[in-house]
């Protein structure tokens, strides 16, 4: 039998067991931080520190440019993902564009 048979064949296999209740698969545990709260002042240093108007902001974090105006107003507060979004920038002022969501 060949290498990519015997390959298929073990994983065809451990998918059964699987089915039957009879493997017993590991589980990745994570401690994940909670995401902070961010006030208007940090929004727009955030924003500013990414040297980005409040249009091509909001168009990065997928939302209007009232919400971020809203925002750094004090009006509205960042969301659950806005907020997760916003320490990841805040940690790695490049990932927007190592990510591709921009082109500058």
């Amino acid at each position: 039998m060949s290498k990519v048979s015997e390959s298929i064949m073990r994983g065809l296999q451990e998918a059964l067991e699987d089915a039957q209740g009879k493997r017993v698969l590991k589980k990745r545990t994570y401690n994940i931080l909670p995401v902070r709260d961010y006030d208007a002042t940090e929004v727009k240093e955030i924003r500013n520190s990414l040297d980005m108007s409040q249009s091509f902001f909001a168009m990065f974090m997928g939302v209007s440019k009232k919400t971020v105006e809203a925002w750094e107003s004090g009006r509205n507060m960042p969301d659950g993902p806005a907020r997760r979004i916003l320490s990841m920038v805040q940690i790695d002022p490049g990932l927007p564009e190592r990510y591709n969501i921009v082109d500058m």
